[in-house]
Protein backbone atom coordinates (compact mmCIF):
# COMPACT_ATOMS: atom_id res chain seq x y z
CA UNK A 1 0.00 0.00 0.00
CA UNK A 2 1.74 3.40 -0.87
CA UNK A 3 2.07 5.85 1.59
CA UNK A 4 1.84 9.55 1.26
CA UNK A 5 4.85 12.02 0.97
CA UNK A 6 4.24 15.55 2.01
CA UNK A 7 6.83 17.99 0.55
CA UNK A 8 6.70 21.17 3.31
CA UNK A 9 8.64 23.53 1.23
CA UNK A 10 6.34 23.02 -1.80
CA UNK A 11 3.32 21.62 -0.94
CA UNK A 12 3.74 19.09 -3.20
CA UNK A 13 2.27 15.68 -2.23
CA UNK A 14 2.93 12.07 -3.66
CA UNK A 15 2.69 8.13 -3.04
CA UNK A 16 5.63 6.24 -2.13
CA UNK A 17 5.67 1.90 -1.84
CA UNK A 18 7.40 0.96 0.88
CA UNK A 19 9.63 -0.77 -1.10
CA UNK A 20 10.42 2.99 -3.32
CA UNK A 21 12.78 5.42 -2.07
CA UNK A 22 11.40 8.75 -1.44
CA UNK A 23 13.23 10.14 -4.87
CA UNK A 24 13.13 6.94 -6.99
CA UNK A 25 8.66 7.59 -6.38
CA UNK A 26 9.20 11.01 -6.80
CA UNK A 27 11.18 10.96 -10.12
CA UNK A 28 9.22 8.13 -11.60
CA UNK A 29 5.90 10.40 -11.35
CA UNK A 30 7.84 13.08 -12.96
CA UNK A 31 7.81 15.13 -9.49
CA UNK A 32 10.34 17.37 -9.17
CA UNK A 33 10.14 18.99 -5.45
CA UNK A 34 13.40 16.99 -4.38
CA UNK A 35 16.97 17.55 -6.44
CA UNK A 36 18.08 15.13 -8.23
CA UNK A 37 21.91 13.67 -8.04
CA UNK A 38 23.49 10.87 -8.23
CA UNK A 39 20.72 8.75 -7.14
CA UNK A 40 22.82 5.95 -4.58
CA UNK A 41 23.53 8.20 -1.61
CA UNK A 42 26.85 9.88 -2.33
CA UNK A 43 26.24 12.98 -3.67
CA UNK A 44 24.14 15.29 -0.74
CA UNK A 45 21.83 16.44 -3.68
CA UNK A 46 18.54 15.34 -2.24
CA UNK A 47 19.07 15.86 1.54
CA UNK A 48 16.22 16.26 3.43
CA UNK A 49 14.74 16.53 6.86
CA UNK A 50 11.83 13.98 7.62
CA UNK A 51 9.52 16.20 9.98
CA UNK A 52 7.34 12.71 10.71
CA UNK A 53 6.47 9.40 9.85
CA UNK A 54 8.25 5.83 10.00
CA UNK A 55 11.14 5.10 7.53
CA UNK A 56 13.71 2.86 6.86
CA UNK A 57 17.03 3.64 5.70
CA UNK A 58 19.65 2.07 3.49
CA UNK A 59 23.26 2.70 3.30
CA UNK A 60 24.78 6.92 2.34
CA UNK A 61 27.62 9.17 2.31
CA UNK A 62 28.76 10.25 5.85
CA UNK A 63 30.35 12.87 3.89
CA UNK A 64 26.85 14.06 3.73
CA UNK A 65 25.22 12.30 6.79
CA UNK A 66 26.70 12.67 9.81
CA UNK A 67 25.35 11.18 13.51
CA UNK A 68 23.96 14.38 13.83
CA UNK A 69 22.57 14.46 10.92
CA UNK A 70 20.92 10.96 11.43
CA UNK A 71 19.67 11.73 14.99
CA UNK A 72 18.05 14.80 13.80
CA UNK A 73 16.57 12.71 10.48
CA UNK A 74 18.14 14.83 8.25
CA UNK A 75 18.86 12.14 5.29
CA UNK A 76 19.52 11.43 1.63
CA UNK A 77 15.76 11.20 -0.03
CA UNK A 78 17.52 8.32 -2.34
CA UNK A 79 17.78 6.12 0.42
CA UNK A 80 14.68 6.60 2.62
CA UNK A 81 11.75 4.43 2.27
CA UNK A 82 8.72 4.84 4.10
CA UNK A 83 6.90 3.03 6.31
CA UNK A 84 4.31 5.19 6.88
CA UNK A 85 3.24 8.10 5.51
CA UNK A 86 5.88 11.55 5.61
CA UNK A 87 6.05 14.81 6.05
CA UNK A 88 9.51 16.29 4.83
CA UNK A 89 11.62 19.94 3.98
CA UNK A 90 14.16 20.06 1.32
CA UNK A 91 18.03 21.42 3.05
CA UNK A 92 20.30 19.62 0.13
CA UNK A 93 22.65 21.90 -1.72
CA UNK A 94 19.98 22.76 -4.41
CA UNK A 95 17.13 23.59 -2.18
CA UNK A 96 16.91 27.26 -3.57
CA UNK A 97 15.90 25.34 -6.85
CA UNK A 98 13.11 24.45 -6.26
CA UNK A 99 12.12 25.81 -3.13
CA UNK A 100 10.67 29.44 -3.67
CA UNK A 101 10.69 31.91 -0.74
CA UNK A 102 6.81 32.73 0.62
CA UNK A 103 5.80 36.11 -0.73
CA UNK A 104 4.18 38.38 1.64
Amino acid sequence: MPHTVSIEDTGERYACSSEESLLSAMARLGRRGIPLGCRGGGCGVCKVEVLSGDFQTRAMSRDHVSDDDRACNRLLACRVYPASDLSLKVIGKLQKRVCRPATA
